[in-house]
């Protein structure tokens, strides 16, 4: 793939995909490494590892390790579908909330894409790789609803961090950490295909483009939420050096 892109490095050509997968699996093995992984750390390694998975599948869009192109395309608009549903179990667990409904209703209906997107021989027609992005061609008439559930998903995530970031300020770092990375997520997407509309296209890519930031403000909730390993290896110690 690099030798077909004559080695120049495109906001989201090759090079920079494979270091962006690189970034977002690092981040998920040292947030493994770093922290006890409670509820909140498992769900943010899960979303940092469909980052990284979506990264991946672009940069092998064309096929490769054995599976086809269409096939890396689902695997990519699979683990792109996560995203929402994740952030906002995120945000609820991160408050000790209780909203059975809300998480419900978003995650049955990240289900319900995901089996399209899995089990529809035309979920994906046409797929090409471009000198700046990586394109995937959805059946047309998923588009609209897909687009909409993702952009009702990450708009009451980022509701409800800002939200309650206000009404208990003591979660504020973590809210405000995860309101950044989804604004950061959209936000650049949305300016992008605004003021160049041949790019809509080619949002997943896109949007992925910019996704590393969500992975870096995403690891921000960890200290906030989890214990370091370090400290509850300090505390055997005492307990055993008092014994």
């Amino acid at each position: 793939m690099f030798k077909k892109y004559q080695g120049k490095t495109y906001c989201f050509s090759p090079p920079v995909m494979l270091a962006t997968l690189v970034i977002e699996f690092s981040i998920a093995i040292y947030a493994i490494w770093r922290y006890k992984m409670n509820k909140i750390g498992k769900l943010i390694v899960i979303m940092l590892c469909a980052l990284g998975t979506f990264q991946l599948s672009e940069y092998l869009l064309c096929g490769g390790m054995g599976l086809s192109n269409v096939e890396w395309a689902r695997i990519g608009y699979m683990a792109i579908t996560l995203l929402p549903p994740l952030g906002i179990h995120i945000i609820i667990e991160t408050v000790g909330k209780k909203k059975p409904i809300l998480l419900g209703a978003a995650y049955a209906s990240c289900v319900a894409f995901i089996g399209f997107y899995l089990f529809a021989s035309s979920s994906v027609t046409l797929l090409e790789c471009m000198p700046n992005y990586a394109v995937f061609s959805a059946y047309p008439a998923i588009a609209l609803p897909f687009s909409i559930y993702y952009f009702v998903w990450i708009l009451a995530g980022i509701y409800l961090a800002v939200r309650w970031r206000n009404e208990m300020p003591k979660y504020k770092k973590p809210l405000q950490a995860m309101a950044i990375g989804y604004l950061a997520f959209v936000l650049p997407t949305a300016i992008v295909n605004i003021v160049y509309p041949s790019t809509i296209s080619g949002i997943p890519s896109i949007m992925c483009g910019f996704a590393v930031i969500l992975a870096i403000t995403a690891i921000k909730v960890l200290p906030s939420c989890c214990e370091t390993r370090d400290s509850i290896q300090g505390l055997s110690d005492n307990t055993q050096t008092a014994k």
